[in-house]
């Protein structure tokens, strides 16, 4: 059946419909600028035509305290069109009355910038609320939504969550790596209303206190907190990760972690709460991690051990030729793969000799931190020249030797490549390239009598010596005015 263009321009039109109503739009809303002390500013992040998924913080106004939030959605059909619209609005609360400026500010609102030009703030004193009465002289919905004529009364309610910093291993050798993880624990039993409090600044400031001096550190860089389930003595937990990094140590000093504060935002709830006015409030409080240390031992004796790397390695090799001629070029690979300090790992230092000529590899490296552990590859690829015949093991030449903490020993990564050289020595040739010239060439067929100096060579010497004598003369007189 054929499709007519009626057809395809109704598809059209109605993709365009679907595309605006899909499109969002995000805001930001100030309440009324004018309260009294008993009445609280407000400020509403609106998005239209889209949930409200993500938000950056509220900001902070002088003289005034976060008193919890509130959120709506509105849903509407208007000539077949729907559109909808969510808010969730911060109340603040002033603590005096004047006047409180609130500057220019922008969130972050499901990815999108909203901005806002701020305010003046004006608080004067309390403002009564006018009830509705009856005929009888009472509000008829005050009985019925528990109007609150007297202060609202909140109670706490304890939280079942606690923070930790934990670590994989609790002994470690000198250069051997270990992870740390800071992390909120929420019970699933849990009845207290929680949420983060300025994580950005805190985390700055928790990593400025937990990083040891002594430690390299390969951060696992948490962007992003989200909730995952772990069993702990047998009760379930949501665990939030919050900061995450392995350490290596570099020196024979024992790791002290001290006690690290986490603030968070909790609510407290209305004793009695009702249908109308505010259930919950705002406070704060701080949870702490238990001191930890982590020992850290020094290497059994070795000649190298102040230089080897520690973790656990293999080698991956390649090689471009196994079959050439002296002067021929080619490429040996030496990958050291494994999970440690890839980035501090020395590359290895091939037995000089006049067999090749090897040249100053090139360097790359590939370092992954995933599931707490640090795992990579370092490459070195060497350019080599044979100079001499013959066929050599490669493991004479290439060796790299490590301290293993799985084994406790070392352990060297060799080579199990050869390759076969044939053609001329090169050494002839590296003595031709030294040549002197006909210079030399003349030494065995030269005169070596002795001869005397005749007349004209004379001359010259005496000029010579009236050159010095003059110059002497006149530096004699120089110093002699100057004094």
């Amino acid at each position: 059946m054929k499709l007519t263009n009626k057809f395809w321009i109704g598809c059209a039109l109605i993709l365009v419909s679907a595309a605006n109503v899909l499109a969002q739009d995000v805001s930001i809303k100030l309440g009324q600028n004018e309260i009294g002390i008993n009445q609280y500013f407000t400020v509403t992040i609106q998005v239209e035509n889209d949930r409200l998924k993500q938000y950056s913080e509220f900001p902070e106004i002088q003289g005034f305290i976060k008193r919890g939030t509130s959120s709506s959605t509105t849903t509407n059909y208007v000539n077949g069109r729907m559109s909808s619209t969510q808010s969730l609005t911060q109340n603040y609360q002033a603590t005096e009355q004047g006047t409180f400026t609130l500057q220019p500010f922008s969130m972050s609102i499901n990815g999108d910038d909203a901005k806002s030009e701020g305010t003046q703030i004006v608080v004067g004193e309390a403002v009564q609320r006018q009830l509705r009465r009856s005929a009888f002289g009472r509000d008829p919905f005050e009985d019925l939504f528990n109007n609150r004529s007297e202060p609202e009364e909140f109670v706490d309610i304890k939280a079942d969550a606690f923070v930790a910093l934990s670590v994989d291993k609790e002994e470690v050798y000198v250069g051997e790596g270990f992870t740390a993880t800071l992390a909120f624990y929420v019970a699933e039993s849990n009845r207290a209303e929680m949420r983060f409090y300025d994580l950005a600044n805190q985390i700055t400031e928790i990593v400025k206190t937990v990083k040891p001096p002594n430690c390299w550190e390969e951060n696992f860089s948490i962007d992003q907190i989200s909730g995952d389930p772990v069993s702990i003595g047998g009760r379930n937990y949501t665990r939030y990760k919050i900061y995450q990094t392995a350490y290596y140590p570099l020196t024979i000093q024992d790791i002290d972690f001290p006690s690290i504060g986490l603030k968070m935002i909790k609510y407290r709830v209305a004793k009695n709460p009702s249908f109308f006015g505010r259930n919950r409030q705002e406070d704060y409080e701080t949870f702490y991690s238990k001191e930890r240390k982590v020992k850290v031992m020094d290497l059994p004796p070795h000649p190298l051990k102040e230089q080897v790397a520690v973790g656990n390695y293999r080698l991956e090799e390649e090689v471009s030729k196994t079959q050439l001629e002296t002067g021929q070029s080619f490429n040996y690979k030496f990958n050291i793969v494994g999970e440690g300090n890839v980035s501090a790992i020395e590359a290895p230092d091939p037995n000089k000799g006049d067999e090749f000529d090897f040249y100053a590899p090139n360097v790359t490296q590939q370092v992954n931190r995933a599931n707490g552990k640090v795992r990579g590859i370092k490459s070195y690829d060497f350019y080599a020249i044979p100079n001499e015949p013959g066929e050599y093991k490669l493991s004479d030449f290439f060796s790299w030797i490590y301290f293993n903490p799985s084994t406790d020993s070392y352990d060297t990564l060799k080579s199990e490549y050869s390759v076969l050289v044939g053609g001329e020595s090169r050494k002839n040739l590296s003595i031709a390239s030294n040549d002197l010239g006909d210079f030399y060439d003349q030494i065995a067929t030269a005169d070596n009598d002795l001869r005397t100096i005749d007349g004209n060579d004379w001359v010259i010497i005496i000029v010579n010596i009236f050159i010095a004598l003059t110059l002497a003369f006149t530096a004699y007189m120089l110093f002699k005015k100057a004094s």
